[in-house]
């Protein structure tokens, strides 16, 4: 019943309590947003989802085994898909620093549901019907683990195809246009523009391999196991009834675990599956970077390659431009390495038969994978897709690069060589004019030798027809 203060009295195994009159949640949920007004961020929606089809396979899964009445079970399951779907997101403000178990943010989603499937006929009760079979000790890592792999499979995978095809279409183009390598960020032996991308697409393509091993294991899901994984009060045939209709609903597969005990009492997977991401972090961080040093200048820098003007680059300078998404990329990939490093903490801690840290598992599992996909998507369609080659900048450091001399040493040997090559760079000549001062070889052997398309091709050059 509502009072003047706009609010109605609800009560639970502690007591009566307060609770707005417009909110679906319970005393439980408002409990838990008297006690942690923290960080004022409530659980991302990824995971609210995954609650919601946990819970529903959970009402499927006790409607057929008959644990529960099929006009009950029926009712959770359209409350419960309608969270997933995102319909109730704003009945879910309990704040990512709770209780370690997750139980705030289980007992959220039990009385919403609660709610939403009573009736004027039947009240549907949050504990003994919404959450049957269940603990939040096997309920929280459960949507971890459905919640990060549906995001995953969802996002993140094709956002990591989207921008190796970017890359690969523009290497493509590039195959033929050859520039200075570089290690130590000095000069190299030539490569082509199309080389340098690929490298990349390698990369990424490394990348998702490692996230599909990792899923491979997060799909194993500790549905069942209720409090420590012994599965009390759950019905032996519950935990792979639920990954049924959880693989059903979501359209990816899921398995029961093998152990329901290592999936309540560790996160050792998410632990893992964020390393991975730390690793994609690495390499798009990498990526970004090169962006930033190949656009550098464009007259004082680099200047091999001019990214998508997006936006002024300075307040006071006119004209400048600065590389304002692999900024921003590099930022996020920092992000998620700072992620990693708290769910790294976090997967270890607990003791005994649960982690404690759970809510921050699977924030941050989220906000890492959201990161991840959408620097990938920015990175294709507002840099890579756009960018330009200058290629009379990078044709002119190529004919001045002495490290092409490199390809003497079989002819001349090493140490005539390396004269070759440090005369050519303080007199600052081709390479090609003071190799035939002081070679003995001819000019015809020498282009043959020194040609930087011919190099990119590796292998020993012949000085014969």
């Amino acid at each position: 019943m509502a009072n003047r203060t706009g609010t109605r009295i609800e009560h639970d195994s502690m007591g009566e309590l307060h609770v707005p009159s417009d909110a679906l949640w319970g005393a439980q949920t408002q409990r838990a947003i008297d006690n942690f007004p923290m960080s004022g961020r409530p659980m991302p929606r990824g995971f609210i989802r995954a609650l919601g089809l946990v819970k529903a396979a959970a009402a499927d899964a006790n409607g057929a085994l008959g644990l529960l009445p099929e006009a009950i079970a029926a009712a959770i399951a359209r409350a419960a898909d309608a969270v997933a779907r995102g319909e109730q997101d704003g009945q879910f403000p309990v704040d990512v620093f709770q209780t370690g178990s997750g139980t705030s943010s289980n007992m959220n989603a039990n009385e919403v549901i609660a709610a939403l499937a009573s009736g004027a006929r039947r009240r549907v009760h949050p504990n003994d019907h919404v959450n049957l079979g269940q603990s939040s000790n096997d309920v929280v890592p459960t949507a971890i683990r459905v919640g990060a792999t549906l995001a995953v499979v969802e996002e993140l995978k094709p956002a990591l195809r989207h921008l190796c095809r970017t890359i690969e279409k523009k290497a493509r183009g590039w195959d033929k246009v050859v520039k200075t390598g570089r290690t130590h960020l000095m000069d190299a032996m030539p490569l082509t523009l199309g080389q340098e991308l690929r490298t990349w697409a390698a990369q990424l393509a490394s990348a998702e391999a490692r996230l599909d091993d990792a899923l491979g294991r997060m799909k194993r899901l500790p549905i069942g196991g209720t409090a420590i994984g012994t599965g009390i009060n759950a019905d032996p045939r519950f935990a792979k009834a639920v990954v049924r209709g959880l693989s059903r609903r979501s359209g990816t597969r899921f398995v029961s675990a093998g152990n329901l005990f290592e999936g309540i009492a560790s996160q050792d997977d998410a632990v893992e599956l964020s390393g991975q991401l730390n690793a994609l972090a690495v390499a798009l961080m990498k990526i970004a970077n090169d962006l930033r040093w190949m656009n550098s200048g464009p007259l004082a820098g680099l200047g091999e390659v001019e990214l998508p003007a997006l936006q002024p680059g300075s307040s006071i300078m006119p004209g400048k431009v600065n590389p304002v998404v692999p900024e921003a990329v590099a930022m996020a990939c920092a992000q998620v390495m700072g992620h990693h490093v708290a769910i790294t903490v976090a997967g270890q801690s607990g003791n005994f038969q649960l982690n404690v840290m759970l809510p921050l598992v699977a924030a941050n599992l989220l906000d890492s994978i959201g990161l991840m996909a959408a620097s990938a998507r920015l990175l294709a369609d507002r840099t890579i897709a756009g960018m330009t080659a200058r290629r009379g900048r990078l044709g002119e450091a190529l004919s001045r690069n002495p490290i092409l001399v490199t390809a003497l040493n079989p002819v001349i040997g090493y140490e005539k060589a390396a004269a070759i090559a440090k005369r050519a760079y303080a007199e600052q000549r081709p390479v090609l004019e003071v190799a035939l001062e002081d070679s003995g070889l001819d000019r015809r052997t020498l282009e043959k030798l020194l040609d930087p398309a011919a190099l990119t091709r590796g292998g020993i050059q012949s000085n014969t027809d």
